[in-house]
């Protein structure tokens, strides 16, 4: 993709602090464009229709997959989530940044389709701190929290087909650190983040949501 942008996948655990990340991101740096996603998921308190995703039927998320108009879609805790094409590939062209938020699946149809791409996980310091962050927020069921434990250990298994892992623990060191990333990754990739070099860590985490999923909290 030589003289547009970077087309950036952000992945993580729900809970991860993802979403928030890419939201300060956009606000504290130029020429970043996040792509909304499209989901049959209905809106939390708060969320606003084109803001935080575009909501749809499951008839009107089927339609658009039939007119090819998704770079990519999946089916995430019994909802469809997307990627619509026409706007990322706008924002590419126009020399734009385009960061996707998307979970495992996609991200690796994303890669198959963009070999450019660049593709980051997101993970918490800890499995501990993940449950509190679910916890925390009060809008899921127990059983909810429970269902979303259990995908984050299977979606551990797939983190080092990822380019970059980074540690959200510090919401402002991490969104400096993340920016930084990002720019230098346009010139040469960066050795420190790799996954290769987080391996242990990486590997308790899987350790730890495993107990969780087993209800050792």
């Amino acid at each position: 993709m030589k003289g547009e942008g970077l087309l950036i996948v952000i992945s993580g655990f729900s809970g991860a602090g993802k979403g928030t990340l890419m939201k300060r991101l956009i606000e504290d740096y130029q020429n970043y464009a996040l792509s909304i996603s499209m989901t049959t998921r209905p809106p939390r308190q708060g969320e606003v229709e084109g803001r935080e995703y575009f909501f749809a039927t499951r008839e009107q998320f089927e339609e658009k997959i039939a007119q090819d108009g998704f770079i990519e879609y999946a089916s995430y805790c019994g909802n469809y989530y997307g990627t619509p094409r026409a706007y990322v590939e706008s924002q590419l062209a126009a020399g734009k940044d385009v960061i996707l938020e998307i979970e495992i699946q996609g991200a690796m149809k994303i890669k198959e389709k963009y070999p450019d791409a660049l593709l980051l996980f997101v993970m918490p310091p800890s499995a501990k701190a993940l449950y509190s962050r679910l916890t925390g927020r009060g809008t899921e069921t127990e059983e909810v929290i429970q269902k979303r434990l259990s995908r984050a250990a299977e979606e551990s298994v797939g983190i080092e087909g990822y380019d970059y892992v980074m540690i959200n623990d510090d919401l402002e060191q991490c969104v400096r650190q993340l920016h930084q990333l990002l720019q230098d990754s346009h010139l040469a990739p960066v050795e420190e983040y790799k996954p290769v070099h987080h391996i242990e860590f990486i590997e308790e985490i899987r350790k730890q949501l495993q107990q969780l999923v087993k209800g050792e909290k």
